[in-house]
């Protein structure tokens, strides 16, 4: 087991060392660089989706979108993190507890 993880420790700072490596010994078109960004969002993007509608690979019911909803509007009005994620856990519990699954 601890083998394993020192082999998946090492290459993960292998994977991310090779980016600062091959940054200057490696030139991509301003098309290629703007659709490697556009890839990084939408992985980001269907994550966050993911997470957000389902549980345990069916819907999660609306509470939880709700509350990411709470939680993005704050952060997108730059309140403070934890003000952020208690307003997001709050919101999801209180519609839970009231019957809103």
């Amino acid at each position: 087991m601890l083998a394993a993880i020192l082999a998946l420790a090492a290459g993960t700072y292998l994977i991310r060392l090779s980016g600062a490596v091959l940054r200057d010994r490696i030139t991509l078109s301003p098309r290629a660089e703007a659709v490697i960004r556009a890839g990084a969002v939408v992985v980001l993007l269907a994550l966050a989706a993911t997470s957000t509608l389902l549980v345990d690979g069916a819907w999660g019911g609306w509470a939880l979108p709700a509350g990411v909803l709470v939680g993005g509007v704050l952060a997108w009005r730059k309140a403070p993190l934890a003000i952020v994620v208690i307003a997001a856990a709050a919101t999801t519990a209180v519609l839970r507890l009231i019957g809103v699954a």
